[in-house]
Order: C-alpha cells, then sequence, then structure tokens
C-alpha cells in the first residue's frame, strides 16, 4: 500500500528541510514541496492563482500516488487550516493509500530565531515574521499528529516521523 505523508507548518517552522531528511528513510519516494506551486515573480495571492497552486497540486500529487515507481509519496504545505487538506484530499485518489499528516510546530522564539536567520540570509523578507508567527496557535486545532521541533534536528525530527510511520501513527 502507498503512503502519503503530509507535513504541515507555518513559513520557517523546517517543513523542507525535515522533508528532505526523511527521504532517505523512506526508500522508494517522492518529495513535492507545495511552495513550489507558488513560487512566482511577482507573488499573486488571488482566488485564480489559489485554484491554480490547488489543481496543479492535486495533479502532481495523483500523478505520484499513481506511479509504481513510488511506494511514499512526500508532500509539504503551510496547512495551517483543516479546510485546506481537506480540500486537497478531495481530489485524491487516496484508495490504496494510507494517509499520514503531521504539524511541525515550535516556540515564537524558535520560529522568530529561524526566521531571523532567514532574512539576515535573504533567503526570506522580513515581513514573513509577521505573517507566521500569528498561524503559531492555529494548529494546536488540527486533527493532525503534532511535533514540536522547537530543539530537534532536522535529522531528529525525520527520525521521530518515520518512527510515528512505521508504527502506523496516521490522520
Amino acid at each position: 500500500m502507498k503512503r502519503l505523508i503530509i507535513l504541515g507548518g507555518t513559513m520557517g517552522v523546517g517543513k523542507t528541510t525535515v522533508c528532505q531528511a526523511l527521504k532517505p528513510f523512506l526508500m522508494t519516494g517522492v518529495f513535492w514541496d507545495g511552495d513550489w506551486a507558488w513560487d512566482m515573480t511577482p507573488f499573486i495571492l488571488n482566488d485564480e492563482t489559489r485554484e491554480l497552486a490547488l489543481s496543479n497540486t492535486a495533479f502532481l500529487l495523483n500523478s505520484f500516488l499513481q506511479c509504481s515507481a513510488f511506494h511514499n509519496v512526500l508532500f509539504c504545505w503551510v496547512l495551517h487550516e483543516e479546510s485546506i487538506l481537506n480540500e486537497l484530499l478531495s481530489r485524491l485518489h487516496t484508495k490504496d493509500a494510507e494517509v499520514y499528516w503531521f504539524s511541525l510546530v515550535c516556540s515564537e522564539a524558535a520560529l522568530r530565531k529561524r526566521l531571523e536567520r532567514d532574512v539576515a540570509r535573504r533567503i526570506r523578507t522580513a515581513d514573513v515574521i509577521e505573517r507566521s508567527l500569528p498561524r503559531l496557535p492555529l494548529y494546536d486545532a488540527l486533527p493532525s499528529e503534532r511535533i514540536d521541533v522547537s530543539q530537534l534536528t532536522p535529522a531528529e525530527t525525520a527520525r521521530q516521523i518515520f518512527q510515528l510511520i512505521e508504527s502506523g501513527k496516521r490522520r
């Protein structure tokens, strides 16, 4: 049976880095970062681009789920509202897949430090701090498996997620 492994979390919490660290544990797998659906200049957020990002993401995830070469499909996106994931899942062919949903969370201080480091390295713009911090409490209301990464390295987080997947802990 295929596994669809979903990581959510606010901007800067470490989703992409953790997914890269998790890939070697998964052996036959593929990774799609939802941010890639939004990599545009200028960044335009409206109903049309939202639908485009969701449609493209669903198309790719379905393609990966249907490909016999992959046992694991790894996906990360902000996913701060359950309705976003539910809309995406309603478009996916998961009949023959186990779905795992994890939310990466951390303390406000840890998130601020990570974001400030990214801003200093010019990976992000300074406004991300004001956009990301208010989303942290939203993950407490989600029915995902929450993992506090405040004191964890990406490798430790990946190992913990892999152990949860292997033990069957899923949505």
